[in-house]
């Protein structure tokens, strides 16, 4: 069963997020939906409750950089190879690489993850926590409950 969930969340990682829509088709601003402020809330007393000492993008990712790296700079279009761990706020780990990492291209993962690596040379590490809107949005997947905020320790292993 772990490798199931492992194998799906891995896959998911190759799918682009949908759009997020409501029940009539009607497109709401990021702010109106109801999981963008309560994950706002959520990662501030998160970063608060663990002393967390990293930056806010624009996008809304929260990101610590623990290592920058000294390879090659990764770019959203980068093929990469990362060594992860993705838990909930609670620590619930969800899914986990083994050391070796895996590869992927970084256009081809949840917006949180494109972003986040992005920020990364070979060789580093950083703590990404990602709010929905940047992950899964409102949408369920496997043992990930829409409007989740997801927290991702990574090792930038190589640029491909």
């Amino acid at each position: 069963m772990k490798h199931l969930l492992s194998a799906l969340l891995i896959i998911t990682f190759f799918i682009s997020c949908k759009k997020e829509s409501n029940s009539n088709n009607t497109s709401e601003a990021p702010s109106e939906i109801p999981y963008v402020a309560k994950n706002e809330k959520q990662i501030e007393e998160y970063v608060a409750e663990k002393k967390l000492k990293g930056i806010k993008s624009d996008s809304g990712l929260y990101y610590v950089i623990n290592e920058p790296g000294t390879g090659a700079q990764a770019t959203p279009q980068s093929n990469v190879t990362v060594a992860y761990k993705g838990y909930f706020m609670d620590g619930k780990v969800f899914d986990q690489s083994d050391d070796k990492g895996i590869s992927f291209g970084l256009n081809q993962v949840v917006k949180g993850w494109t972003e986040g690596i992005s920020y990364l040379k070979e060789g580093g590490s950083a703590l990404l926590i990602i709010p929905a809107k940047l992950g899964y949005g409102g949408n369920d997947y496997a043992s990930i409950p829409g409007g989740s905020v997801l927290i991702f320790e990574v090792k930038l292993i190589s640029v491909n």
